[in-house]
């Protein structure tokens, strides 16, 4: 999408947000917008994401809400993985009123809508919108292309890339790595991330690949899978998520690959069940949560609460947790509903996890930083497994917050009032 269409997408966006915000201010829900798949190769994704927000979001609403009672509300936009598509579901969306949007899977989705919402939110100090950003990882969105409205929760590609090396740099029987990737913003950033951590932690290991295919298009792996063999990679890191992780991972078990994959996104949604037992103890990967030991009984009993609410799904992104939780506290903490007062109290919010984890947003930037945990993928001790295959996720290693943290050069623009 041009610099030229998000402009004019955003002009639209304006005008409908005038048309109806008086129309939300009279109701008592505060609505959440998720503008996420629910449609398309990564539709199980988007859909899992949704259902956890709304898990997350009806624990607040029992609980008492925000404000003296007010209730949240959660409403999916289908954005089909489309930087278009989710334009014209965020131009919907504050059509409807709403002024708190949430969406994580894809940082190309995420690059257009923080411009977008930055440039709407110039012409509209009247009906400004939150963004809340809980899986996104491009580095450049807490860079320089921060902006005040824009919070991530999740860990950025060079936070996970910076726990992934550490692990990596201690086993000196790798000489040899492969990376692949999606070609879009996100499978760039851990590509280059890959090299600069690797040339720095560990040169004597040789890249022997540094690849990246289209996103949501390849159904066959085979063919990269065939390269990576040939290539004498000892091990594999790639970012890939989604139907690109499970068809990756079959094609280098159909193929005998037999070799370690580094990955960030190798679990839950079908990823789980389809490396099975081939993958036990040769898949890592690295989360800012916690599955295997669940560490606190909060978490154990909101994991067991998801899974008896919807058994054939997991708990695949503890962040969620953090985001709703947090943005009830922000409300709270600022007596009020417009996103510039919560964006000012979640600045700087220092907060514990379910799990036990002291995470605080830094002001900065607007970039959580949080522990990171890497973990093997396995079929011994699990509380809880994933895709009810009997494997799942166990932590091996833990990167402190302090360790996990990695400078800014974002020079944020605030908004006076």
């Amino acid at each position: 999408m041009s610099i030229k269409g998000i402009k004019a997408l955003a002009l639209g966006v304006a005008a409908a947000g005038f048309v109806t915000a008086s129309a939300s201010a009279a109701g008592d829900d505060i609505t959440i917008g998720y503008i996420d798949p629910g449609s398309g190769p990564f539709a199980a994704v988007g859909i899992s994401g949704f259902k956890q927000f709304q898990f997350a979001v009806d624990r607040v609403n029992r609980a008492g809400g925000v404000l003296g009672g007010r209730k949240l509300k959660v409403v999916h936009f289908d954005n089909k993985i489309s930087p278009k598509e989710s334009l014209i579901q965020l131009k919907r969306a504050i059509g409807e009123g709403i002024r708190i949007i949430a969406q994580g899977n894809s940082s190309g989705v995420a690059n257009a809508l923080t411009d977008a919402i930055r440039k709407y939110n110039k012409r509209n100090p009247d009906a400004r919108v939150l963004y809340l950003n809980y899986s996104a990882v491009d580095p450049a969105l807490t860079n320089k292309k921060c902006n005040f409205w824009h919070f991530r929760f999740d860990a950025n590609a060079d936070m996970k890339m910076n726990a992934l090396t550490d692990v990596i740099k201690k086993d000196k029987s790798l000489k040899k790595i492969y990376i692949i990737g999606q070609d879009y913003s996100f499978g760039k950033a851990v590509a280059a991330a890959a090299v600069k951590m690797l040339t720095a932690k560990r040169p004597d290991i040789a890249i022997v690949g540094n690849e990246l295919h289209p996103i949501g298009k390849v159904k066959d792996f085979s063919p990269y899978i065939a390269k990576i063999k040939a290539s004498g990679a000892q091990a594999v890191i790639t970012g890939n998520w989604g139907a690109d992780m499970v068809n990756l991972y079959k094609a280098a078990a159909d193929a005998g690959l037999g070799i370690p994959f580094y990955t960030y996104y190798a679990a839950y949604n079908g990823n789980t069940a389809a490396i099975g037992k081939g993958g036990v103890g040769m898949v890592r990967l690295v989360e800012e949560g916690v599955h295997n030991p669940t560490l606190t009984k909060a978490w154990y009993d909101y994991n067991a609460a998801y899974k008896a609410k919807h058994p054939d799904e997991d708990v695949t992104q503890p962040r969620i947790s953090n985001v709703v939780n947090m943005l009830a506290k922000a409300i709270d903490k600022a007596g009020s509903t417009k996103p510039i007062d919560i964006a000012r109290a979640l600045e700087g919010m220092e907060y514990t996890t379910l799990w036990g984890d002291k995470v605080v947003m830094r002001k900065a930037d607007h970039q959580l930083l949080m522990p990171l945990r890497v973990s093997v993928h396995t079929d011994k001790n699990l509380e809880f497994d994933g895709d009810n295959s009997g494997f799942g996720l166990v932590t091996e290693s833990v990167v402190s917050r302090e360790d996990a943290t990695v400078g800014t050069t974002c020079k944020m623009e605030r908004p006076a009032s």
